[in-house]
């Protein structure tokens, strides 16, 4: 079996026995083919490659400027890589196995403020037109959830017809659950659907042949993409007089934790919705919390040094 039928069989075997999403298999797939041209340059192959090849292609990885998260993640693909090459036979160790992953630092959250949200929403309301009610309908449902946008635009019509109030999201590893909707999103949601069928091809118009997405498009992928949305939120930020850089799916997803934090709502409940496996990483958004009160008691407490400073 050569390497490219390996690197094959391996993500068949992550996508089908660990749920990986597409963009973990393309990520992964990528980087087993800049692993087996390391190797190839060195004349070795996956199959033989000792621990201390592996520690120089890492070091290389360095050098090139690559961060230590994604230091990290190519570690995690070659344990996994390796692992099942023992499990096919193809190799009798773990290579990785002594090999430490470079610590990474967890970055906070961008913080938009409800005042941003409510300028992007007021916005989005005013618009006329399909476009405009579609628009409205991804941030009420992307602020409402803090759905991921890889979960948004693979929605189906039928993940929104249990119940009104609440809409079923496919997650990580196909994991479904459910999130509740607010009555703004609920509203839009509805509006949108009346003229969802103008988004449709003429032949997917026909009877029988709708595919079903929630948003869909006339692309290839037959669904509004992920760049799109973010393309979308950029044009809205602009016309709300919002800095377009704060702005991306992603940052209404971490927007949609720390306003419910900050409101009282608790760790476990943000959790569940926002299909975190590991409570630690919802966690971040308490130290977001943190620092904001930390900067509050700076600026405004009556014995903080910057107010106290000597004139």
């Amino acid at each position: 079996m050569g390497a490219s039928a390996r690197t094959d069989s391996f993500l068949e075997m992550m996508a089908a026995e660990r749920g990986a999403s597409l963009n973990t298999l393309q990520a992964y797939g990528r980087d087993l083919e800049r692993f087996s041209d390391f190797l190839r340059s060195k004349g070795d192959a996956p199959d033989s490659c000792q621990p201390d090849l592996i520690r120089d292609y890492l070091e290389d990885l360095l050098l090139e400027g690559l961060s230590a998260r994604t230091q990290a993640r190519h570690l995690s693909c070659l344990k996994q890589y390796f692992l099942f090459l023992m499990g096919e036979g193809l190799r009798a160790d773990n290579p990785v196995a002594g090999i430490d992953a470079p610590r990474t630092t967890k970055a906070l959250p961008k913080i938009l403020s409800v005042a941003d949200v409510d300028a992007l929403l007021v916005k989005a309301r005013a618009g006329q037109g399909k476009e405009a009610l579609r628009l409205l309908a991804l941030v009420e449902l992307l602020y409402a959830t803090g759905m991921r946008v890889s979960e948004l635009v693979s929605l189906k019509i039928s993940q929104t017809q249990r119940d009104p109030r609440i809409l079923t999201v496919r997650g990580k590893g196909n994991k479904e659950r459910l999130v509740p909707l607010s009555a703004a999103a609920r509203e839009a949601l509805e509006e949108y659907l009346l003229l969802r069928p103008a988004f449709l091809s003429p032949k997917e118009a026909q009877p029988g042949n709708d595919p079903g997405w929630l948003f869909p498009s006339r692309g290839a992928s037959g669904y509004l993409t992920r760049h799109r949305v973010g393309q979308l939120l950029k044009d809205l930020a602009v016309a709300s007089s919002v800095d377009p850089a704060k702005i991306s799916p992603h940052v209404l997803r971490h927007a949609f934790a720390t306003h419910l934090l900050d409101n009282g709502a608790d760790l476990r409940s943000v959790q569940k919705m926002l299909g975190h496996s590991d409570i630690s990483t919802t966690q971040i958004y308490t130290h977001v919390l943190q620092e904001r009160l930390q900067r509050l008691v700076q600026d405004h407490h009556p014995l903080s040094s910057k107010l106290n400073k000597p004139s």
